[in-house]
């Protein structure tokens, strides 16, 4: 009888020690949740900093090709139409066989 009783009464501390190690797992699970989420926020903050410093960037690089263009065609009008009616018949060419 005296292990029916030391049964009972492990089977209740083990069941309150399952509880407890329970709410740790779901702590910790919710603590590494919330690092995973900071670190993935971190992340897409980088992420996104570099995202506007290429695009400023290309768009820096593209106002400056259009400023050189515009003092190319300025300078020198007729090569420039030359230039452009040459390369929409290489266009027209190349459209053409496909």
């Amino acid at each position: 009888m005296s292990r029916m009783g030391d049964t009972g009464t492990s089977g209740t501390q083990g069941q309150g020690g399952f509880t407890e190690q329970a709410q740790q797992v779901s702590q910790n699970l919710r603590d590494l949740g919330s690092q995973v989420r900071d670190q993935a926020r971190e992340k897409y903050n980088e992420l996104s900093g570099q995202a506007q410093d290429y695009y400023q960037q290309g768009r820096q690089k593209a106002l400056e090709v259009e400023e050189g263009l515009e003092s190319y065609i300025q300078e020198k009008p007729l090569q420039a139409v030359l230039i452009a009616a040459g390369v929409g018949v290489l266009l027209g060419v190349l459209w053409k066989r496909h």
